[in-house]
């Protein structure tokens, strides 16, 4: 094994941080953020090497860009992890047994934590942050879109940890290549858990090679159901924001679903995307509602690969159903359980709506662009969940908890 040294040196980092107090936790984040915003020039100039080599038409693009605002708002994040509880040692659960035992359920860090992630150098300072406030050591694999940003990132981080005088392989950064993903997707012994950040293909590599438990997150294939008793301006500027706010991430709309009694509106919900130069892939019903008002130059008509695709571009479907149960279907076939929103003044079929569809972050009336841990109030996230298995949805401090149970006896044997 390559990386076998790396990995034994997270693994002891991990150990001995579970000894280190939340007060000088606290102090080593607040020396990274203001570190950070030190050096947002050192930053930003390794990050024009990673954005020099690849085409600004990329959607990518966007994801890998850092700015002065952007450092300046990650040292904010940071900033707002540390005025956030620590999760690890909560007493869940406490009881005492008829035999005298005491039984605590207490949560514990995982211990390693490896993170693979595409072109977001941001993630970089989200994850070691989030892991250091919840006692994991993190090892990080990110994409050779951002190799120069995160090897920038990573040694800001570790001249802190030096100042500190702490082990420096709290975080470490792999290589960019092949090996290095292969060889920490199978270090069992070494890293407690997997978390894939990226496209549905980064994703899926991981779940079909690792050998240590891994939480799906991230890819989102996101639908917004426009029911008959919508408000139309409501829906326009839902529609709006959920696709162009930011089009590279995994919350951004992918597929408009229209009730058919509504066509003659949609003109009124899609014209701004327009001025977006959002190109729109729409089914034979909704093709012909819109072909004489929407620039021809952005509509096409829609294939059956329009649907079930997360476009992180400017790009969206629309798909024309005549009733609530057409738009569930059309969801459980095509959705990948992360975000999905009803515009309606229909109480009946908004519950319905909540209640049935199978999503992590399911909405009425608003954009699913809110599907952020920031949002939500968590703080700074790791990921988004998109299984059901100890996390679901946004993943902040708390997620990135395990737990054990304590027992305290006085001589008791079982019989």
């Amino acid at each position: 094994m390559k990386y076998k040294n790396i990995f034994e040196n997270v693994a002891e980092a991990s150990r001995e941080l579970i000894k280190i107090s939340d007060d000088t936790i606290n102090q080593v984040l607040l020396a990274i953020a203001e570190e950070a915003e030190k050096q947002t020039g050192y930053i930003l100039t390794e990050n024009q090497k990673d954005l020099d080599r690849m085409e600004k038409s990329d959607p990518k693009y966007d994801r890998l860009k850092l700015t002065p605002e952007r450092i300046k708002g990650i040292a904010g994040d940071i900033r707002n992890v540390v005025k956030l509880p620590s999760p690890v040692g909560k007493v869940l659960d406490k009881k005492k047994l008829g035999n005298g035992l005491e039984i605590s359920k207490i949560t514990v860090p995982f211990g390693v934590i490896g993170i693979i992630y595409e072109a977001r150098p941001n993630v970089t300072f989200d994850v070691f942050s989030l892991c250091l406030k919840s006692k994991n050591a993190c090892l990080l694999k990110g994409g050779s879109d951002a190799k120069y940003s995160n090897e920038a990132i990573i040694s800001i981080i570790k001249s802190v940890l030096s100042k500190f005088k702490l082990n420096t392989s709290l975080g470490e950064l792999l290589p960019v290549d092949r090996e290095a993903t292969h060889e920490m997707l199978t270090a069992r012994g070494y890293v407690d858990l997997i978390i894939p950040r990226g496209s549905q293909q980064l994703i899926n590599y991981v779940i079909e090679n690792a050998t240590i438990p891994v939480i799906e997150t991230g890819a989102g294939i996101v639908h917004t159901y426009v029911d008959k008793t919508a408000n139309i301006q409501d829906a326009a500027a839902i529609i709006n924001n959920a696709k162009t706010r930011r089009v590279s991430v995994c919350n951004a709309l992918d597929c408009l679903i229209i009730h058919s009694e509504l066509l003659g509106k949609l003109n009124e919900i899609v014209n701004t995307l327009a001025k977006g130069n959002v190109l729109i892939y729409a089914d034979e019903p909704s093709y012909k509602a819109i072909q004489n008002t929407y620039p021809s130059e952005l509509l096409e008509k829609a294939t059956e690969e329009s649907f079930g695709t997360e476009f992180l571009d400017y790009k969206m479907a629309i798909k024309t159903v005549n009733s609530l149960d057409e738009a569930l279907a059309h969801i459980q076939k095509y959705g990948s359980k992360h975000s999905e929103a009803i515009i309606s003044n229909h109480p009946e079929n908004i519950e319905r709506f909540l209640n049935e569809v199978d999503a992590a972050a399911v909405y009425a009336n608003t954009s699913t662009a809110f599907t952020d841990g920031a949002q939500f109030g968590l703080g700074a996230e790791i990921g988004i969940s998109t299984q059901k298995l100890h996390a679901r949805g946004p993943m902040a401090l708390e997620e990135l908890t395990s737990y054990k149970w304590i027992v305290k006896g006085s001589g008791q044997i079982r019989n």
